[in-house]
């Protein structure tokens, strides 16, 4: 969470506390404060707004000297050779690893997340930029046959130029190396705008980027409320691509913004996921799998299970086993050993989730099982108890995205109507279901409108390859990660030399 200030002007409460200082911003290959000096406080979203941090509040007049040097930094990193970018990029790797302890600690800090859990994102994003330092070897480019006598064909991958990748507060870390690594393959120049909520973490990672041997203006990065900056970050004119992730809102507004400008969009947005448990299901791997994918990061994941279908005849046993295991998460500071899930991102991400469990149970949720917070959590940070509701599809806590540690389960008699149930929903980012019927997993496999799809599987830990993306209101028709990702950094040039 974050409060802008002036430097020097009055402290909030936790000030003395701080532990990082200020975090600037890269530009043209320096590290420098806004220019009318103003910052954003940064806090942990487990105490009672302790700051740890603060960095630059960029406002307009800060932009154009992003987007120029990034303009000249594009012209320089597209003629750098293919293996000598992925070397910066396995650099980068490396430093990440080196850095391991620190990057842990401040995401802890800074968003909430356990110690595991952080320490899953780290290593995790040091992976994005192994994996495509290594596909710099691969061909960006084909062979084309031509009809005429002594004509040499082929088409070229070539970078479209500057882009701009807008990060969310949930992955702070790992969202950032998702689109940079790719991007940054492919030969682009990036202006990152990670979220406000969680800058810091993504300041560091611009620095170990810088490190590891970036030219100036290949990556800059702007701090600052998107209220102030986002409609010239959006609209500049050496601006070339969009990848944001975030709310459905925002996206699908920039999608209409965008339209019929040129600038590409590429869009991860909201998710309502739903996991199916049939009767033939394991039931020891599918409740703890289902557990982990709903209250696992406090449920503050685009792909978290938010929705579970359970077929009839099993019903009662589910309801036991889930009972069983939501009382044993345990709820704590992301320091606390052995904590199942931290606070989530701030007061407003709190009263926001109490306010969908309590409408919920006014249009007749049953409260079927919580873990309760104790009372130094409750007068604390922003903690949310881990619960489960049992509802009729006809609430609105069945379509509404509440984004964070609540799932809620209704029951269905067939795989029909899972499947129906499953594409009730404006989102299609992930879905899942638990069988031992090949021809069940199948019908599924082949029935849901979810980009994402897994069997005995949870809708959450998608790696590195795997393309990613969802459908409807959860996404654009790019997908990010793997070799697709390429797709939306790259633009294809088709060349003919005649040589006789």
């Amino acid at each position: 969470m974050s409060t802008a200030t002036h430097n020097g002007g009055t402290k909030h409460a936790g000030a003395d506390e701080m532990t990082i200082g200020l975090v600037k911003n890269l530009v043209n290959g320096e590290f420098v404060d806004a220019r009318l000096g103003m910052t954003l406080d940064v806090t942990d979203p487990a105490t009672n707004g302790d700051i740890i941090g603060r960095v630059p509040s960029m406002g307009p007049e800060d932009l154009d000297e992003v987007f120029t040097a990034a303009a000249e930094g594009a012209k320089v990193w597209k003629k750098t050779g293919h293996l000598e970018r992925g070397r910066i990029l396995l650099n980068a790797a490396s430093l990440i690893r080196q850095h391991s302890d620190e990057l842990i600690a401040t995401i802890v800090t800074e968003m909430g997340k356990t110690r595991a859990e952080a320490t899953g994102e780290v290593g995790k994003s040091a992976e994005f930029f192994e994996y495509y330092g290594g596909l710099a070897r691969l061909p960006f480019g084909e062979y084309l046959p031509d009809a005429r006598p002594g004509t040499f064909a082929s088409q070229i991958r070539e970078p479209i130029g500057v882009v701009l990748l807008i990060t969310p507060w949930n992955d702070p870390l790992l969202t950032p190396a998702r689109k940079l690594a790719p991007a940054l393959l492919a030969g682009n120049a990036v202006v990152l705008k990670p979220a406000s909520e969680t800058p810091i973490i993504a300041l560091k990672l611009a620095e170990l980027l810088h490190q590891a041997g970036l030219p100036a203006g290949v990556l800059g990065t702007v701090t600052g409320r998107g209220a102030d900056i986002g409609n010239k970050l959006t609209s500049h004119q050496e601006l070339r691509a969009v990848s944001f992730t975030g709310s459905t809102e925002i996206g699908i507004q920039l999608q209409k913004e965008l339209a019929g400008t040129g600038i590409r969009v590429q869009t991860e947005m909201g998710g309502k996921n739903a996991a199916v448990v049939l009767e033939d299901a394991d039931l020891d791997a599918a409740v703890p799998t289902i557990i982990a994918g709903a209250f696992a990061q406090a449920g503050q994941r685009c792909t978290a299970t938010s929705r579970l279908i359970v077929q009839r005849s099993i019903e009662t046993q589910v309801r036991s086993r889930l009972v069983d295991a939501v009382a044993e998460l345990k709820v704590g500071n992301g320091n606390t050993p052995g904590a199942s899930l931290g606070p989530v991102v701030s007061k407003k991400a709190q009263q926001q989730i109490q306010a969908h469990i309590s409408a919920a149970i006014g249009q007749g949720a049953e409260v079927i099982a919580t873990a309760p917070l104790d009372e130094g959590q409750r007068k604390t940070g922003a903690f949310v108890e881990p619960t489960l509701l049992g509802i009729s599809t006809d609430l609105d806590i069945w379509r509404d995205e509440v984004f964070g540690p609540v799932l809620a389960m209704t029951v269905v008699d067939t795989v029909e109507e899972a499947i129906d149930a499953v594409n009730d929903s404006a989102y299609g980012l992930s879905s899942a279901v638990f069988t031992k019927d090949l021809g069940h997993a199948h019908a599924f496999i082949n029935g849901v409108d979810t980009g994402q799809v897994s069997v005995n599987q949870p809708t959450t830990g998608w790696d590195i390859h795997h393309p990613f993306g969802g459908f409807k209101d959860s996404g654009s028709p790019f997908k990010e990660q793997g070799l697709e990702a390429l797709s939306f950094y790259t633009r294809i040039k088709t060349a003919a030399i005649r040589t006789q």
